[in-house]
């Protein structure tokens, strides 16, 4: 305030809304007589009568509310990183402060950091923030960016975690304290009665089983898995609300480079606020982002990585991993474009300080997985990366032919592929356990002094139910008398194959128009992918069941089921449980459904007849009253029996309340290719298949191998998704040189370098038809399978990597005659899981008035729905042959008249002569 009084500054010109007021206050101050020296009271009294208006100024209890206010470390803590980021947010107002009131030199503060240890506020502190607070007007673009990852940090598990237990130990702080209130002497407490952990126990359970954080782990694949435990996102406790969060918040960031993926998020209301975390980053000390960067030095690219976070990037100049250097690294261009200060600028090559690891430093490891990334959209990139982490494990795995070399790293760290601990000789493979003598250095077989082999044993996991009911089975990949170094993969897991992951299969695809076949994304495939399997996937469903207390005694499991037959009872043992290996659920006729586990529960008493009497008095029991209440198949299910576990209450303790008995059925399931399910490549060209044709029909090529999959050209234009055909092509290459090809994200083979490549390969095997050796362009004559007549124009053939996604058809099929019914409005329920109807709604009401249905209309509004007497008489008379009674009054007329009823209006029904109903009645 004196500064500006000398300079005559009367007026402040404000450069943020937010602190406006501030401004507002100190315009205020300006306009006050000046005072020379105000004491210690007079300060306190200001303060307090800005902080705590309307309240009678106290000395001692200002100065005590103002040190409790930032300086009491048990009221006030900024933590560490608080302090980190006060700190480096006040350095070079600091240095300004050095020169200006103590009078230092410039140059001998350039080099000073503000270094305060404190957690709490210094008075240095609040000093340092005034002035910054002043020097806003000249320098607004000191202002920080909300957005900025230098303002944001990763709240990690342990934190989470932390903040459960010091809520739940301050909770036990003020219990002991008010026990010990109660105490009049010291020698009667013992620490037991006095510490009670329920509060940290309680508190704990509440984080892992309703915390939003803590999530049922997504385990459909090996991906899958990994993508969900590097996942970051905004919302949560503590976080956004979903319908809250602005543009600027979802929207990618420039400090995202190399830190959060920028295409890899979910489509819905989620979008940008859930990411993933980018392949090199990683988490520092303070909970900031770091990423990377190879060290430069006088235009020399060295081997020294440097990890840097978002605000401290951005004083130096970094140029991308692709720029041309000799094998010494030295840059051979002499201007270098640069990102520096947010922009991208040429600079001279001695004067860049850093490069970039890689060129997929700144995706995830899903999107890196994506050959030819940088030919597809950003939104179709978005719907392949996603769609990967839907891909169902197949019976037999099969690495891309093109792949990117992130696919094995991918499996690796993923957990699912076994590898050695340490160097050994493989002594014993079989599909559970592999047993491998350790060796030296050398290869010389280790012995401990006993003069045994030192052995190494690896248990493999055979069939287990991940939690979305895909298969996990381990497959040995080693052979007796392997040698294998440590850390290479020694058995495959689930989507793997020999240690790359392998989501999908390489199949031979064509981009041609069939018939409407593959109209609207739809997919036509051949029948020779049904034979071979190649689409076939295991499942394993669990199926459960319990014998409980009941009013009328407890329910029993057992094999004694009244009125059912020997053969419906073949599998089960003497304790009425399946055994395992049976193969249930496969009904030649409408017969009920195979038992998996017996039970009977007890019927309710009632008058015993004379028959029962003579039973009871005969075989001193009680004759059949007990009722079937078996866990069995449910419809459209079928499979084998992998494995039982029973839970007694003796046993386990605590099953729930009123069970007695809780068993565990699980059924192994192989779902092949069918109509309706849906597939997708990397690119998120994603369809369904419309139809599963004869392979004599498909579309053949000059050689007469038949295609086995006919895509829609049109899916390619429109998406922008040109990766999908670069990657047809190139698989076809690697297919016909039985070879592989890794073509990385951002750096990958070029157009130029792949079709005169292949043509040269097509032409050997004469499969060059229709194709310009001076302009190649990938395609081929195929003719019709059926007419063997050729196509009008060359079509585009190779091989695709494609998954089979989890959404598959025949667990999404469902039928309902009657079943459960809402019990307000009295309409059946919707969904599969409630075995609900159909929804009719209001735009199917106008399509049947369109065409004057009005009997169709009646049903669905009536007997099909909330007629309740109606219903039961169709039923009745479906079933016994009858003519179909008239429709009744649906129960939502009813509840209509309630709720106007509700409203204080006098509602009545009158019948067409005019005499009132009593709709109650009806």
């Amino acid at each position: 305030v004196e500064i500006f009084r000398e300079h005559g500054i009367d007026k402040i010109k404000v450069a943020n809304k937010y602190i406006y007021k501030t401004y507002l206050k100190l315009k205020e101050r300006l306009k006050m007589p000046l005072e020379e020296n105000i004491s210690e009271l007079r300060a306190y009294m200001e303060i307090y009568k800005e902080l705590r208006p309307g309240e009678v100024f106290r000395y001692n209890a200002a100065k005590s509310f103002w040190n409790n206010l930032y300086f009491n470390p048990e009221r006030f803590e900024l933590t560490e990183v608080g302090r980190y980021k006060m700190n480096k947010k006040l350095t070079n107002t600091y240095r300004k402060y050095l020169v200006e009131i103590e009078g230092r030199n410039p140059k001998s503060v350039e080099n000073v950091e503000y270094t305060e240890t404190s957690n709490a506020l210094t008075p240095m502190d609040i000093i340092l923030v005034v002035r910054m607070l002043l020097e806003v007007e000249k320098h607004p673009e000191t202002l920080d960016t909300k957005d900025h990852l230098s303002n944001k940090r990763v709240k990690t598990v342990g934190e989470l975690i932390g903040s459960e237990f010091e809520r739940a130990f301050s909770k036990s702080v003020h219990q002991i304290q008010e026990k010990l209130a109660t105490y009049t002497s010291l020698d009667k407490i013992s620490i037991p009665s006095l510490i009670n952990l329920r509060n940290v126990v309680a508190s704990l359970n509440s984080f892992f089983a309703t915390n939003p954080l803590s999530q049922f782990m997504d385990q459909v694949n090996p991906i899958a898995e990994l993508t969900h435990k590097r996942r970051l996102t905004a919302v949560g406790p503590g976080g956004l609300k979903r319908e809250r969060a602005r543009f600027e918040v979802r929207d990618v960031h420039h400090s995202h480079y190399g830190r959060m993926c920028p295409i890899e998020t979910p489509e819905g209301g989620n979008i940008g606020l859930i990411t993933s975390l980018a392949v090199y980053a990683t988490i520092d000390k303070f909970g900031f982002l770091v990423t990377p960067y190879r060290k430069v030095v006088n235009g020399r690219i060295t081997d020294e990585i440097v990890y840097l976070a978002a605000d401290e990037e951005e004083n130096y100049r970094i140029a991308s991993s692709t720029i041309p250097r000799d094998e010494n690294g030295n840059i051979l261009q002499e201007k270098v474009p640069v990102r520096y200060l947010e922009k991208v600028v040429y600079v001279h090559k001695n004067e860049v300080d850093f490069v970039d690891i890689s060129p997929k430093q700144i995706v995830s490891v899903t999107t890196s997985l994506i050959p030819f990334l940088e030919h597809d959209d950003a939104n179709r990139a978005l719907m392949g990366s996603n769609m990967q982490r839907q891909a169902v494990p197949l019976i037999k795995s099969e690495a891309p032919l093109v792949g990117t070399g992130m696919e094995y790293p991918a499996a690796i760290y993923s957990g699912h592929v076994v590898l050695a601990k340490h160097d050994g000789i493989v002594k014993k493979v079989d599909a559970r356990k592999i047993v491998i003598h350790r060796t030296d250095e050398n290869g010389n077989p280790l012995h401990d002094k006993k003069g045994n082999p030192i052995l190494d044993e690896y248990t493999l996991l055979k069939y287990v139910r991940s939690n979305q009911d895909t298969c996990i089975n381990q497959k040995p990949i080693v052979n007796v008398g392997d040698f294998v170094k440590k850390g290479t993969p020694i058995a495959d897991g689930p989507a793997t194959d020999n240690g790359e992951l392998a989501l999908g299969k390489n199949v031979l695809v064509a981009f041609l128009p069939w018939e409407g076949y593959n109209f609207e994304d739809a997919i036509l495939v051949s029948e020779e992918l049904l034979e071979e399997e190649t689409f076939t996937s295991v499942h394993i469903e669990v199926y459960e069941t319990t014998a409980r207390e009941t009013r009328v005694g407890p329910e029993e499991i057992t094999a004694e089921i009244p009125n059912v037959s020997k053969e419906n009872l073949r599998n089960l043992d003497e304790n009425g449980i399946i055994r395992i290996g049976a193969y249930v659920g496969k009904q030649k006729y409408f017969t009920s459904q195979d038992i998996l586990v017996g039970k009977v529960t007890p019927k309710g008493e009632s008058d015993a007849t004379p028959e029962e009497k003579i039973m009871r008095s005969v075989f001193g029991e009680k004759g059949k009253d007990v009722k079937d209440s078996s866990l069995r198949v449910p419809h459209g299910v079928e499979g084998r029996v992998i494995g039982v576990h029973v839970f007694h209450k003796e046993e386990v303790g605590d099953l729930g309340p009123g069970v007695n008995t809780l068993v565990r059925v699980y059924l192994a399931t192989r779902k092949p290719l069918e109509v309706g399910d849906k597939l997708a490549g990397r690119h998120g060209n994603k369809g369904v298949v419309s139809m599963i044709l004869p392979k004599e029909d498909m579309p053949f090529l000059p050689d007469g191998t038949p295609v086995q999959v006919v895509l829609s050209p049109l899916g390619v234009p429109s998406r922008m998704n040109i990766g999908q055909v670069l990657e047809t092509s190139l698989g076809w290459l690697a297919k016909l040189t039985n070879r592989h090809f890794a073509t990385p994200v951002f750096d990958g083979a070029k157009e130029d370098e792949i079709l005169p490549e292949l043509y040269k390969v097509r032409e050997k095997l004469n499969l060059h038809h229709g194709d310009d050796p001076e302009n190649p362009s990938g395609k081929v004559i195929l003719r019709d399978g059926r007419t063997g007549k050729e196509f009008d124009s060359p079509v585009l053939v190779g091989y695709m990597y494609i998954m089979k996604l989890i959404h598959i058809a025949r667990d999404k099929i469902h039928a309902r005659a009657t079943g459960p019914y809402s019990l307000i409005h009295q309409q059946p329920l919707g969904g599969k899981a409630q075995f609900g109807g159909q929804r009719f709604g209001e735009m199917e009401v106008w399509a049947l008035e369109a065409y004057g249905a009005s009997y169709t209309l009646n049903e669905m509004l009536t007997v099909k729905s909330d007629d309740i007497k109606g219903r039961t008489e169709v039923y009745k008379a479906i079933m016994k042959g009858k003519n179909l009674p008239e429709p009744g009054l649906p129960e939502s007329f009813k509840v209509l008249v309630r709720e106007l009823k509700g409203l204080a209006l006098d509602v009545r029904v009158y019948d067409e002569h005019g005499n009132e109903i009593d709709i109650e009645k009806l």
